[in-house]
């Protein structure tokens, strides 16, 4: 035999044994792309128990109240006492008018209430005086009764200039504005030297915002399952902050409107915070959660839980070794994350919360507890 025919062979052989080794890993490869691999998913737990259903809706903070201050004289504005936008606490003084002119008048008033009392005096000698010489028939009646309208007329004035007095006190007072409860005040409205006129210029807004009010708006339509709540207990209602990182605040339900809105179809309630913190400011929105109803005995899921189709809304359940049921299920209310399952599953059933796109009904799942 050649050396051709001899390299030829061997090639050929060469060819076989390779077609042969890589059939056998072809093969092998095939074997392996047909056992199917358990799908990576989360789980929850169906639980089962009392739903507090409840809405969700925006609210704004109101102060409890607000005044704007006013002096009640009129007179030159001397200075302010107060840090806009700081804490003010009642009682405390928070404007000065200019009380010169006042004191004066106090100074005028007091000078005619001293010289009526002399006066009296000396009209009371006269009456006692002239009583006497008419009993020894010294003077007429005439005379007497002349001195007695003296006397009366002393005593008229004198609490004539008292009340006066006690006006001109008065006023002298009212140069002192003071806060008329605990509050926050805002910027001033007026600075010192300005002339305030009595009862007319704006001086500074005091919000009490200990307490506060929340007022958000309902439908008509749940009007009347908030009432029901409300005739078993107090109602509570928790405001969550944007962008605040505490726990929701919990306030209670103080107010509903006497009257539905006709253009919106809605009724204005409002709740009362303690607000101890300060953590609620008025003109503030809010996420308000207003509790409605209370299911008992209510088998619920996590809201991701769930999946729909034409036939209806599914979940994927975990069962014996660990291959999933596609389910379908009658869906009820859902509040707080959770939907309620009216019929098809029972409490402490496993579900498929996470990496449901990639299973099917009878699909083996790895299972990592959510």
């Amino acid at each position: 035999m050649s050396w051709k025919k001899i390299v030829l062979v061997l090639a050929a052989l060469l060819a076989v044994a390779l077609a042969v080794h890589f059939g056998r890993g072809a093969s092998h490869d095939t074997g392996k792309a047909r056992s199917p691999e358990a799908v990576p998913v989360e789980v929850a737990t169906a639980t089962q128990g009392d739903v507090e259903l409840s809405l969700k809706l925006v609210g704004r903070v109101e102060a409890w109240s607000t005044v704007t201050l006013r002096a009640r004289v009129s007179g030159q504005l001397q200075s302010l006492s107060f840090t806009p936008g700081a804490r003010v606490h009642k009682g405390s003084v928070l404007a000065q008018l200019d009380p010169s002119l006042l004191k004066a008048q106090l100074d005028q008033a007091r000078g005619n209430v001293a010289r009526d009392q002399a006066l009296l005096q000396k009209a009371e000698a006269d009456q006692r005086r002239y009583a006497d010489m008419l009993t020894k028939g010294f003077v007429s009646k005439a005379d007497y009764d002349l001195y007695k309208a003296n006397l009366a007329v002393a005593r008229a004035s004198l609490q004539t200039d008292r009340a006066a007095q006690e006006l001109a006190q008065t006023q002298l007072g009212y140069t002192r504005i003071v806060a008329p409860f605990d509050g926050m005040a805002g910027a001033p409205l007026v600075w010192p030297g300005a002339q305030i006129s009595a009862d007319t210029t704006d001086l500074v807004v005091l919000n009490q915002v200990e307490p506060v009010r929340v007022a958000f708006n309902i439908p008509q339509d749940s009007l009347p399952a908030v009432r029901i709540a409300r005739q078993q207990g107090p109602l509570t209602v928790q405001a969550t902050i944007s962008g605040d990182q505490g726990k929701p605040l919990a306030g209670l339900l103080d107010f509903i409107d006497n009257a539905v809105d006709a253009n919106t179809g809605t009724i204005v309630l409002k709740a009362r915070f303690d607000n101890a913190e300060h953590r609620l400011t008025p003109g503030q929105f809010v996420q308000v959660s207003l509790p409605t109803t209370r299911l008992v005995n209510a088998v619920s899921v996590p809201v991701h839980a769930l999946q729909s189709s034409s036939n209806g809304n599914f979940v994927f359940v975990v069962g014996s070794g660990n291959k999933v049921q596609q389910r379908y299920v009658t869906t009820g209310p859902t509040s707080a994350g959770r939907t309620v399952i009216d019929k098809g599953l029972a409490g402490g059933e496993q579900v498929v919360v996470e990496g449901q796109m990639l299973l099917a009904d009878g699909s083996t799942v790895s299972v990592k507890q959510g």
